[in-house]
This record gives C-alpha cells, sequence and structure tokens, in this order.
C-alpha cells in the first residue's frame, strides 16, 4: 500500500498510544480521526488492532474489513483480519483472507504464519505444517522459531480423536 503522508500523520498519536498500551485514549483519537476523514485505512487497521486488544473483536473484524475495503493491498490489515476472524471461529474466512495476503504478497511471512493457523484451526495439519516450514524459511527471530517448532511438534502428533479405535 502506498503511504498517504496525511493520512498516516493523523493516526501517529493514536500509534503511539497504543504502544504504550493506552488503548482506550487510542480509541477515542482513531475514532475522531475517521470522523473527520472516513476513508483513512490506517486508522480503522489501528482501530482493528485497538479492538483487538481490548478483546472487542467483532468490532476489530469490522474495522480490519474497513481497511482491507477502502486499501486491498494493505498487508498488515489482511493479515489482522485473517487473525481475528480465525479467533472468531470463522476459519474458511481467515485461511480466505490470509491466502488472498500471500496472493498480493508471495511468500509473506506474517501471510504464511495467518494461513498456518487458519489451517490448523481447520484440522488441515499437514497444510498448516507445509505453511509453517514456508515461514521458518524467512529467518524468524528465535523465540519464534522456538514457538513454531513446538507447534510443529503439536501439529505432527495425532491427536487421540484423530487415531482410528480398532
Amino acid at each position: 500500500m502506498e503511504r498517504d503522508e496525511d493520512q498516516w500523520g493523523a493516526v501517529e498519536e493514536a500509534a503511539e498510544l497504543m504502544l504504550e498500551g493506552e488503548f482506550e485514549p487510542a480509541l477515542l483519537a482513531l475514532r475522531a480521526v475517521l470522523e473527520a476523514d472516513p476513508r483513512n485505512a490506517y486508522a480503522y487497521n489501528y482501530l482493528g488492532a485497538t479492538c483487538y486488544e481490548l478483546g472487542r473483536h467483532v468490532e476489530a473484524r469490522d474495522a480490519f474489513r474497513a481497511a482491507v475495503r477502502l486499501a486491498p493491498d494493505y498487508l498488515g490489515a489482511r493479515v489482522g483480519l485473517s487473525q481475528v476472524l480465525r479467533d472468531l471461529g470463522d476459519a474458511e474466512a481467515s485461511l480466505d483472507e490470509a491466502e488472498e495476503a500471500l496472493r498480493r504478497f508471495p511468500g509473506d511471512a506474517d501471510a504464511l504464519y495467518a494461513a498456518a493457523l487458519a489451517h490448523a484451526a481447520l484440522g488441515q495439519n499437514e497444510l498448516a505444517r507445509r505453511r509453517l516450514h514456508a515461514f521458518l524459511e524467512t529467518g524468524p527471530e528465535f523465540e519464534v522459531q522456538a514457538e513454531v517448532q513446538a507447534l510443529l511438534e503439536r501439529l505432527a502428533t495425532p491427536r487421540k480423536r484423530d487415531v482410528p479405535q480398532a
């Protein structure tokens, strides 16, 4: 997504508030930005992230959707939408958003990870494992690598309900 300096500048204060963990004030600031400019995709993305942090997942979904509608190539918003859809129990839609992100940004680490988690949520463990291996090839930080390795081990171990009973 090409950056619009005016729109980006309008959300800087709210972004700083979010980084400081001040989510309620960030929420108010973002709503004010959107009242002044309802076409600010950055504001919708940050609103989605703020609502997500506050546990307001339906509001987060709606805000991320608005950001993607305004800026279809906004990778962060699309990945955020994928994550919140999965958390809301809509793994199919989550996977759709992650796959769209990968179509637009092939090999993107965040999109690969989002797709892997959506596949896992759908019980598609082998597909999830492939996406996680591709994610590891992007060179994430050591702590993230360790988490992904643990997830790969869990996905490799058949769950009791997956094992045929004699």
